[in-house]
C-alpha cells in the first residue's frame, strides 16, 4: 500500500507538471511525461481495492496517449499493416464468449420471455435512435456521424454480463439477452445501419451480414465446439447433432460469401478449408488436448482468454487512434461527450423502460446494462471492413473504454443497494448464472467489450 501511495503521488505530480507545461506553452515535449504519469497511475491503482478495477482503463489511456504522440509507429511493421490485427482480435474475444456459452443460455427466452423481449427490443431500438439523434445534434462530419450510429446498432457487450454479476442483477437474464442480441446482430445491424446511417456512409447489407457472421457467429461456433468437448458432459448423440449443425453454419456462411463476392472456385475452396481448420477442427482438437492435461486448469484457460481480450482491446484502440489521430484532434472532445451521453442515455432509458414495464428491480438493472453497453470490438471490425477505420471506427474506440468506467460506477452503486431475489428469479439464475459465478472473477472496470 505504501509503495502504491508513493507511485500515486509521483503520478499526480507528473500529471500536474504536464498540465502546467501545456498551459505555459513550453517547448518541452510533454508526451513522454504524460505516458509515464499514466503508466505509474495504472500501477498505483492496483494497490487500492477501490481503484484496482480502473487500472485497465488507465492503461488504455496510456496506450492512446502513445498513439496520439507517436502515430507513425502503429501503421505498419515491415510490410505488415497493423490494422489487419483488428478482426482476429475481435474473433478471439468472440471465441472466448462462445467458450462460456451453450444452448442452455437460450432457455431464458422460455423462462423469462417478458424480460428478454423488452431487453432485446430496447437494445435495438433505443441505442440506434439515440446514436442517430446525437449525430444530428452535434453535426459531425458524415463518416464520424456514421460511426456514432454504428456503435448504437451493434449487439450488446460481454461486459454487460459482468456488470450484472457485480451489481447483483439477474445474471441469467443478462446472459440470455446478450446471447440473443449477438445471434440476431447479423440480421438486425445491417438493416438498422442502412436505414439510419446510409445517408452518411455507403452500406452494403449483404456484405455487412457476412462480415458480422465471420466476426461473431463463426468464432462463437468455435467457442461452442470448445465448450462441447472441454466443459460439457453431453451425450455422444448430442455432440454429433451439434457438430453437424456447426459444420452446416460454417459451410453455409462460406457459400453465401461466395455468392456475394463470386471469387474463383479455387479461392473459395481454400477459404472453406481455412474456415473449417480455424473454427472447427482446431477448437475441437485443442479442447481434447487440454482436457487430458491435468496441469492446465479451467481457471488458467479463462485467464488466458481474458488476457487475450484485454490485449486485443488495447492493440485495436491504439491502431484506431493512430489511424484517426487527425480526426480526433478536430472532433475528439465533442466525440467523447457524445459517446458519454450515448452510453448514459442508454443505461437510463433501459432502466426506466423496464421500470414502466413492471419488471422487478434485478431485471431493471440487467436491462440497463444490456441496453447501454455496446460491442465496440465488432463496430471497430465493421469499420475496418468498410475501409473507414480512421473515421467510422473512432466512436467505437472511445465508446468501448468509456462504457467500462460508467458501467463499473453504476455496478458499484447498485451493489451497495442489494435486492432480495424473488423465488422465480433464484430458480432462473441457478443454471446459467452458475457458469459465470464459478469462472468469473472480474474487477470493476472490466475491459471486456
Amino acid at each position: 500500500m505504501r509503495f502504491s501511495s508513493i507511485l500515486l503521488t509521483l503520478a499526480s505530480l507528473l500529471l500536474l507538471s504536464t498540465g502546467v507545461l501545456t498551459l505555459a506553452g513550453s517547448p518541452f515535449p510533454i508526451g513522454p511525461l504524460l505516458v509515464l504519469a499514466l503508466v505509474l497511475l495504472a500501477i498505483a491503482f492496483r494497490g487500492f481495492s477501490s481503484l484496482k478495477g480502473f487500472s485497465y482503463t488507465i492503461w488504455i489511456l496510456a496506450a492512446v496517449s502513445v498513439a496520439m504522440f507517436y502515430p507513425a509507429y502503429f501503421f505498419t511493421v515491415g510490410d505488415f499493416q497493423l490494422k489487419r490485427l483488428i478482426v482476429p482480435f475481435v474473433q478471439l474475444t468472440m471465441f472466448g464468449m462462445g467458450a462460456h456459452m451453450s444452448f442452455d443460455d437460450f432457455k431464458g427466452v422460455i423462462k423469462m420471455p417478458k424480460g428478454v423481449f423488452i431487453g432485446i427490443g430496447c437494445h435495438f431500438i433505443i441505442m440506434p435512435l439515440v446514436g442517430f439523434s446525437l449525430s444530428h445534434l452535434f453535426d459531425f462530419p458524415p463518416e464520424i456521424a456514421g460511426g456514432v450510429i454504428l456503435i448504437g446498432c451493434v449487439s450488446s457487450a460481454m461486459a454487460s454480463n459482468v456488470m450484472s454479476y457485480l451489481s447483483g442483477a439477474n445474471l441469467a437474464l443478462a446472459v440470455t439477452i446478450g446471447a440473443c442480441s449477438t445471434i440476431l446482430s447479423p440480421f438486425v445491424t445491417p438493416f438498422l445501419m442502412k436505414w439510419l446511417g446510409g445517408q452518411y456512409v455507403e452500406i452494403d447489407i449483404a456484405h455487412m451480414m457476412i462480415d458480422i457472421t465471420n466476426m461473431i457467429i463463426i468464432p462463437i461456433v468455435a467457442g461452442f465446439i470448445f465448450n462441447l468437448f472441454y466443459y460439457a458432459q453431453a451425450t455422444q448423440r448430442a455432440k454429433t447433432i451439434q457438430l453437424v449443425v456447426f459444420a452446416g453454419i460454417i459451410g453455409l456462411t462460406n457459400v453465401l460469401l461466395q455468392l456475394i463476392v463470386k471469387q474463383p472456385i479455387g479461392h473459395f475452396l481454400v477459404g472453406l478449408a481455412t474456415s473449417f481448420f480455424w473454427f472447427y477442427g482446431l477448437p475441437l482438437l485443442l479442447a481434447i488436448i487440454l482436457k487430458k492435461r491435468p496441469g492446465i486448469s479451467r481457471a488458467m484457460i479463462e485467464n488466458c482468454l481474458s488476457f487475450a481480450a484485454m490485449l486485443g482491446i488495447i492493440i485495436n484502440t491504439v491502431i484506431i487512434t493512430a489511424s484517426g489521430r487527425d480526426n480526433l484532434l478536430q472532433v475528439g472532445g465533442l466525440l467523447i461527450i457524445t459517446c458519454l451521453l450515448h452510453n448514459i442515455i442508454g443505461l437510463s432509458i433501459g432502466y426506466l423502460t423496464a421500470l414502466l414495464a413492471g419488471l422487478p428491480e434485478k431485471d431493471r438493472r440487467t436491462i440497463a446494462f444490456e441496453v447501454g453497453m455496446q460491442n465496440g470490438g465488432v463496430a471497430t471490425g465493421l469499420a475496418l471492413q468498410m475501409g473507414k477505420v480512421a473515421t467510422v471506427g473512432l466512436a467505437s474506440a472511445i465508446f468501448g473504454p468509456l462504457q467500462n468506467v460508467t458501467g463499473s460506477a453504476l455496478a458499484n452503486w447498485f451493489r451497495k443497494r442489494p435486492v432480495q431475489p424473488a423465488p422465480s428469479q433464484s430458480d432462473n439464475e441457478s443454471g446459467t448464472a452458475s457458469a459465470w459465478t464459478e469462472t468469473t472473477d472480474v474487477p470493476t472496470g472490466s475491459p471486456i467489450n
